[in-house]
């Protein structure tokens, strides 16, 4: 009897030691807005890596490509919510509209220039820190992406001439920055969610797109852009973002983990990025589409408009006082 009381005794005693070593690992989602495969795949999968291997496999990261977990703005409520652990994405700013200030055409002139606003550090990481805390959201990290451009199904006249009013139709995202920016670059701007872009391409509904780069057509339009022009409309920066409660809920070493990890995946990014830009204009290019010659006249004076007609716009709509300090701040940088 007591022989079998105390084989009974550590056979509960090795199950719960099972059950808290199950405990203490713990899989984390991932969204991320492209197929498999692609630039921000392969990176975040290198995170993904890196997280397991420094907390010796107790901490996974599973990734969910191609907005398995739904499209960008649903997935960053869920972030929010702790519904989804984790996403790297665009910035939705259908909640806190005072996101727009970093989608602003033409706020960095070149690479160099966009890692000084955009980086670790700056004014506008601050900012965007600042705006996802309140809901509920952690920055880890950053994804330099692009510098933005239009696609197009046909041949437009004037493409890169901002002063030549076209009569052809792009579709922008539903956010009033992009609409304005359509307008100020002389095509007519036609809202429409992402899901509904291509299709609106391919049967004619709009002519082109706007408010992506090289890299999100070649990996979303490749087959309906024929033109590409290159014309520098905005920097796109997508966030590496964690549930806070779910980051501050971790052991130490499992947050340094994750920290560590989320600034190799930021800083390798920076060294890899503009030569990826050129890289996807290439694969648009040997997919069938005639890059536009732009030149630096036309870019320069494409962002004096902008700057002119809609910055204003947006920095009043947001809150004139909160976006004007920071917009100074930042261009003080």
């Amino acid at each position: 009897m007591l022989k079998s009381l105390t084989k009974n005794l550590a056979l509960a005693v090795s199950l719960s030691m099972a059950t808290v070593g199950i405990a203490e690992a713990a899989t984390l989602k991932l969204s991320h807005v492209r197929p498999q495969g692609t630039a921000i795949d392969k990176d975040a999968t290198a995170f993904a890596e890196a997280v397991s291997t420094a907390t010796d496999g107790k901490l996974r990261v599973k990734l969910y490509p191609a907005n398995a977990l739904g499209d960008y703005t649903v997935v960053q409520e869920r972030v929010g919510l702790g519904a989804v652990d984790m996403a790297v994405q665009p910035i939705s700013s259908g909640v806190d509209k005072r996101f727009q200030i970093v989608s602003l055409p033409y706020m960095a002139s070149d690479w160099a220039d966009a890692k000084k606003k955009f980086g670790p550090g700056s004014v506008m990481r601050n900012t965007v820190s600042e705006l996802y805390q309140e809901q509920g959201i952690k920055v880890l990290g950053a994804w330099p992406v692009y510098f933005g451009g239009i696609a197009l199904n046909k041949e437009v006249e004037g493409a890169a001439d901002s002063n030549i009013a076209k009569s052809a139709k792009v579709r922008v995202p539903p956010i009033k920055v992009f609409q304005l920016l359509a307008d100020n670059t002389g095509f007519i701007g036609s809202p429409l969610p992402f899901s509904e872009a291509f299709t609106a391409v391919q049967t004619g509904v709009v002519d082109g797109v706007i408010g992506s780069g090289a890299e999100g057509y070649y990996a979303s339009f490749r087959d309906v852009t024929k033109y590409y022009v290159p014309l520098n409309t905005h920097f796109e920066v997508w966030y590496l973002i964690m549930n806070e409660e779910r980051f501050n809920g971790m052991k130490p070493a499992q947050q340094e983990a994750i920290s560590a990890a989320a600034l190799n995946f930021e800083n390798s990014r920076w060294e890899r990025a503009e030569t990826d830009q050129a890289a996807n204009e290439k694969r648009l290019m040997e997919a069938g589409a005639t890059i536009v010659e732009v030149t630096p006249e036309q870019i320069a004076n494409t962002a004096e408009k902008v700057k002119q007609n809609v910055w204003p716009v947006i920095v009043d709509d947001i809150g004139k006082e909160w976006a004007q300090e920071i917009l100074d701040a930042s261009l003080a940088e």
